[in-house]
């Protein structure tokens, strides 16, 4: 009797958003450790080694029980953090699904409501990576593996005008067609977002000719719409561009166009043992997808 009313007294012990605590009771580690990431021409045979720091810059991970309920909080990190990647938990015996989200916001954390949605930060999408899986704490130690992939699509727009026109002062993207709603357990966005990113055409005194946005396919392949406009120093539009439409996005693939946008179109170019748990990334784009416009 004594020992069931201890079972049911135990509770699962998560630490706090932003940082670990040196807690006596955990018994599972997760730890992001250095990812692998293979050369484009020798995939088959060329690995390198590097940080997660080098990819990422925020990580997010949740713990969620065989009803999905959250257990505890979000654990979520900075790659300036010094205990960046390694998260501590404290959880009772049992089977436990593991979301976990790297990425690269500028603006904030991704909210990881459930192992069925993931939403970001003003609704941007940043080159992301996710991990969904179970987990059984069973009295054992845990150290494992796991491997997160690319939820995402990029599109890489490279101009070929010699100069943009002086009083252009960004360009404002929006496209439809994907995602900006993360299914982790699928790995697929789930919801028909209309996703607007803007980029500046002079960074460090120099003119940007690159520019990349990402979307979350709701399949593996998706097609997308984009209008491009340019803007003013006060946010005015200045020209709409005709609407690019049905380009190929594929996940972990990058769709690329190049081409002079002003002087018209483009190519296509219970236990209490520790344990850990490592997870690694698969960083490789899959190739591309060149694109004409």
């Amino acid at each position: 009797m004594a020992a069931m009313m201890m079972a049911a007294c135990e509770k699962p012990i998560m630490d706090g958003v932003d940082g670990n605590d040196n807690n006596a009771d955990n018994n599972v580690i997760l730890t992001f450790s250095p990812y692998q990431q293979v050369d484009f021409t020798t995939r088959a045979s060329r690995r390198t080694v590097a940080s997660l720091t080098d990819q990422c810059s925020r990580l997010s991970v949740a713990v969620f029980d065989e009803d999905d309920a959250k257990v505890g909080s979000t654990k979520s990190f900075k790659s300036t953090d010094a205990n960046f990647g390694t998260v501590n938990l404290s959880l009772p015996d049992g089977t436990y699904t593991i979301v976990a989200i790297a990425h690269n916001s500028t603006e904030g954390n991704a909210t990881i409501t459930s192992p069925t949605k993931v939403t970001f930060p003003s609704n941007k999408m940043t080159d992301t990576f996710c991990y969904c899986g179970e987990l059984v704490v069973d009295g054992d130690g845990i150290n494992e593996e796991l491997q997160m992939q690319r939820v995402v699509a990029m599109m890489r727009l490279t101009l070929t005008d010699e100069q943009l026109p002086a009083n252009v002062a960004r360009l404002k993207f929006y496209y439809t067609g994907g995602s900006s709603t993360l299914n982790p357990r699928t790995g697929y966005g789930c919801v028909n977002s209309k996703q607007t990113e803007y980029r500046a055409t002079v960074a460090g005194g120099e003119a940007v000719k690159v520019y990349e946005i990402y979307t979350a396919p709701h399949e593996q392949s998706d097609v997308l719409k984009l209008t491009i406009t340019a803007q003013d120093v006060g946010n005015e539009d200045i020209r709409v561009f005709d609407a690019m439409e049905n380009i190929p996005v594929t996940r972990n693939k990058i769709t690329t166009w190049e081409g002079s946008l002003f002087d018209g179109g483009g190519t296509g170019g219970g236990a209490t043992s520790e344990g850990g748990i490592g997870l690694t990334l698969d960083t490789q784009w899959d190739g591309t997808i060149n694109y004409t416009w």
